[in-house]
């Protein structure tokens, strides 16, 4: 089964019995296939089957040249064709060697397709994939929207994937097909140009901005006052943590950005009023039944990492006025969810002789599944992305009926569609997708969401409730658009003008791109398709029933912020603020990442450039593993200052005496303070939650929601359990925590340090009460999972990465987890540190997100540039390059990243010639 999905509501227990049962009949073949025990001979045969061949000659009879591909030691490739369509088409070829099941799983989770090959356990999270209708949309932009050229590059690489496929069994192709073939008969069907194109979509929703903010602030309405959500949801701290840029304003007489301008405060208004009570709007959010949606969004797999704040990546770039090389310095390293194997696959293409016939001379990090670089480097201009967290979804409340559903007074017909899901092992199952104005209907997919909105706040205007309000969502990426276009014009851009043209087309999801060319020029551009509000700030569900809610269209590339050459000499993009909203006159979102990243690498390269200091590629890279926790610098006088009386507890607190606020794995103190950090969220905002948003399995007693007056024998306390992925439950400790806490730390008084306490704990009434009693929670804690000799306490034993195999290695016995999965490393870094290896803290300390990457580009001197992947090149279980570069990636180690020919040849372990 894909990695974080979950079985849909009320029916957890069967599906997860349904499960074991395949993973048990899986087991036997796999241990088979790995050699174990009888059937050795075979095992290893089938194993080898599916490895590349990477030396020699290979006929395709589609190419019209020769094409080489010259592999390093690692693996990784670097393609030389005469032409751009042999060059793509190798590009398919070489990803299909090393990465075609990866490629497969994949365009099953954009077509809603899982259960033709995992079973019925993937039916609820198909029809949700369906309802969204990515592949839909991704058909409509091939058809439609894309260059005649992109699509010819599109073909030539899906002639590449398919001449590998062909004539081959599905065995030969990855061993996880062998496994496959036990209680499925599953083919594997050509590739298409599409396949490749939806994958956008699933990128795009796992970048999608606040959709699970939205949904947060609405289920919190059960359980806290207006006033204290905004707490919990404070104003991003500009005074603090600068955005990414610091000048520029939109000229009036032109409607474009001009980054030269000096900025002028506004009246602290955007486009789009603040929403809130109003004639028909939501007051206070939907109903707790929300959580019902935010199950059904668990269950969808999360490709990319877990949605919300943690999430994201550092991207910054050096002038070369600042650097040991005279030339710019690039950086970056994308935060996602770690994967087996790597989301990211390295690779160089290269035309022999670059013309206008054949451009492409660039090397970086790709996708499987899609032809071009993302990111990296050609001969001219080198460029990084971060998410730009725009808010470019929304949920809108719909009055629907059986007829279809109501605006301004009037009803409207549906927009419906019937789907057919096929189910390995059972019947096909047929669903009605129906849309509205605003988008598709994602309440008809549980049971429990036709009664969203049952007890939802709203204005007198709204229309009778009945039996709830339906949800729709709203989201740019269900309009075609180009950003296939957008990749390819990218990587033959020349300079900053071509770089920004490209841009242009990016449109989702909404990235923050950074830029550095070989002629000293360092920019930033934000591009992206996002929405123009007629009346809300998107941070609550809106009522679909009046019109005067509806997006009114998008803002104009021309108007979105960007930066060339600033004066201070670099750029820094860590998911922060792009622009202070006081002075600027779009909304881009309300819900940014809140900055802690972002300073602390502005502050790295300020100490580093101070008194005509240089910056180093070296030191870009140390910046890269920087792993001081900012919460720590806050928090850690505080608790050093607590009286504490018992013996065990002051062991632990002396463990933070002296201590420099790093999280190194062997580091004793980050591992305490970490777990004080997590149980001082716990005690003081996480019992206080609704249990849609606390993670599974936390148990706690509590007043009903619906309760008034005094607890007595009527109105007693009852037990409730948590619903929430651990792996999104909140609160998450992520920087948005950082904020919430920062004011009230000095505040011995609050409401937020007040708690019942227990039958084991005495209530607490202040700052000081509580974090003695976090204290001692996170002594016995780790005392349970580290022992109770502080001095062999570690945080990398706390914080560990396990590498699963994205499907049959996420779940059953240990057995399945041993032949796919590597690890476990234990690591250093942490939430919201430049060493970005995210933990939820209400879930655990487990790394749920990391660095999937890391480069470190030397503009101009390319041969000099470095990199690492999170995994290897291979997908394949047993090859030597599945995990061969985690090792140093956790060491945060870099490899050399050859670029030049003869740099190539210098590195070249294997040559294969692909010949027509």
């Amino acid at each position: 089964m894909p990695s974080n999905t979950t079985a849909p509501p009320g029916k957890k227990t069967a599906k997860k019995k349904g499960r074991r049962a395949r993973l048990l009949l899986l087991v036997l073949v796999l241990a088979l296939v790995a050699g174990i025990g009888f059937g050795g001979y075979w095992g290893v045969s089938t194993v080898r089957a599916s490895f590349p061949q990477t030396t020699g000659e290979i006929r395709l009879d589609q190419l019209s040249a020769d094409v080489e591909v010259k592999r390093d030691a690692n693996g990784i490739p670097q393609i030389y064709a005469d032409n751009e369509a042999d060059l793509f088409r190798a590009q398919g070829y070489v990803q299909a060697q090393d990465r075609f099941y990866e490629m497969d799983v994949r365009r099953h989770v954009t077509a809603g397709r899982l259960s033709e090959m995992f079973g019925e356990s993937q039916v609820d999270t198909d029809a949700f994939l369906r309802t969204l209708g990515w592949r839909r949309v991704a058909q409509e932009e091939y058809d439609k929207v894309l260059s005649p050229e992109t699509k010819k590059y599109l073909q030539a690489y899906a002639e590449g994937v398919n001449a590998y496929l062909k004539d081959r069994a599905p065995k030969d192709v990855s061993v996880e097909y062998a496994a496959l073939a036990l209680t499925n008969d599953y083919t594997i069907e050509p590739w298409t140009p599409v396949d490749s194109v939806a994958w956008l979509k699933a990128m795009a929703w796992d970048l999608r901005g606040n959709m699970q903010d939205e949904i947060d602030r609405s289920l919190m309405t059960s359980r806290l006052s207006a006033k204290q959500i905004k707490q919990l949801y404070p104003e991003y701290p500009y005074a603090l943590h600068q955005p990414i840029v610091d000048k520029g304003a939109v000229d009036e007489s032109t409607g474009a950005f001009d980054p030269k301008a000096d900025a002028t405060e506004g009246d602290g208004t955007t486009t789009g009023d603040t929403q809130g009570t109003g004639p028909g709007g939501s007051s206070g959010g939907v109903s707790s039944q929300l959580g019902a949606l935010s199950e059904v969004l668990d269950t969808v797999p999360a490709l990319l990492g877990p949605n919300g704040n943690g999430i994201g990546s550092n991207s910054w770039v050096v002038s070369g006025r600042l650097t040991t090389s005279g030339k710019p310095l690039l950086a970056n390293d994308p935060h996602l969810a770690p994967q087996l194997p790597s989301l990211w696959y390295q690779m160089g293409l290269h035309c022999r002789s670059v013309s206008a016939t054949c451009r492409y001379d660039v090397a970086g990090y790709t996708f499987s599944g899609m032809p071009g670089v993302i990111i990296g480097h050609n001969d001219k201009i080198a460029w990084g992305l971060t998410n730009l967290g725009a808010d470019v979804t929304d949920l809108y409340l719909e009055k629907i009926g059986p007829d279809g559903y109501l605006v301004d007074g009037k009803v409207k017909p549906f927009t419906s569609r019937e789907e057919t899901i096929k189910v390995a092992g059972g019947e096909d199952r047929k669903i009605t997708v129906r849309s509205t104005g605003h988008g598709p209907l994602v309440s008809d997919r549980s049971s429990e969401l036709e009664t969203v909105g049952q007890k939802a706040p709203v204005g007198n205007a709204a229309p009778d409730r009945g039996t709830g309000y339906g949800v729709s969502l709203q989201w740019t990426a269900l309009q075609p658009g180009k950003s296939m276009d957008a990749i390819f014009a990218l990587d033959r851009a020349k300079d900053f003008t071509a770089f920004r043209a490209a841009a242009k087309n990016f449109e989702v999801p909404s990235q923050n791109l950074i830029y550095a060319d070989t002629e000293g020029n360092i920019g930033y551009q934000s591009p992206g398709k996002i929405p123009q509000r007629t009346k809300g700030d998107g941070t609550l569900p809106a009522p679909g029933w009046d019109s005067s809610w509806k997006w009114k269209g998008y803002i104009p590339f021309e108007k979105l912020p960007y930066e060339e050459n600033p004066k201070r000499g670099y750029i820094v993009t860590a998911n922060q603020a792009v622009i202070d909203e006081k002075t600027y006159p779009d909304l881009l979102t309300r819900d940014w990442g809140y900055g802690s990243r972002s300073q602390r690498i502005n502050d790295l390269i300020e100490s580093k450039t101070k008194d005509g200091g240089k910056i180093s590629p070296d030191d870009m890279r140390t910046m890269q593993t920087d792993n001081r926790s900012e919460i720590a610098t806050l928090l850690n006088p505080l608790l050093l200052k607590i009286d504490i009386s018992d013996p065990s507890v002051r062991e632990a607190q002396k463990l933070l005496e002296g201590w420099d606020y790093t999280q190194e794995p062997d580091s004793a103190a980050a591992a305490y303070f970490n777990a004080v950090w997590r149980n001082v969220l716990k005690l003081a905002f996480g019992n206080k939650l609704p249990k849609e948003l606390r993670a599974e399995g936390d148990c706690i007693n509590v007043r009903p929601a619906e309760a008034t007056g005094p607890v007595d024998e009527q109105n007693k306390l009852v037990r409730e359990c948590g619903e929430r992925d651990p792996d999104s439950a909140q609160p998450d400790g992520g920087d948005r925590w950082y904020e919430v806490v920062r004011p009230l730390l000095k505040q011995e008084k609050s409401e937020w340090w007040v708690t019942p306490g227990n039958r084991l704990d005495a209530p607490t009434e202040t700052r000081d009460q509580l974090l003695a009693q976090a204290m001692k929670d996170a002594r016995w804690e780790l005392t349970a999972k580290l022992g109770k000799d502080v001095s062999t306490w570690s945080w990398g034993r706390l914080h560990q990465l396990t590498l699963k195999n994205q499907t049959l290695g996420t779940a059953g016995p240990g057995v399945v987890q041993k032949l796919l999965n590597r690890g476990p490393w234990n690591l250093g870094g942490g939430e919201a540190a430049v060493d970005a290896t995210g933990w939820n803290a209400a879930g655990g300390y487990d790394v749920i997100w990391v660095p999937s990457m890391r480069m470190v580009v030397n503009v101009g001197d390319w041969d000099k540039s470095r990199w690492v992947n999170l995994t290897g090149a291979s997908g394949h279980a047993f090859h030597s390059n599945y995990t061969d570069q985690t090792d140093a990636w956790a060491k945060g180690e870099l490899y050399d990243w050859v670029y030049s020919k003869a740099a190539v040849e210098a590195a070249v372990k294997d040559t294969l010639v692909l010949k027509p």
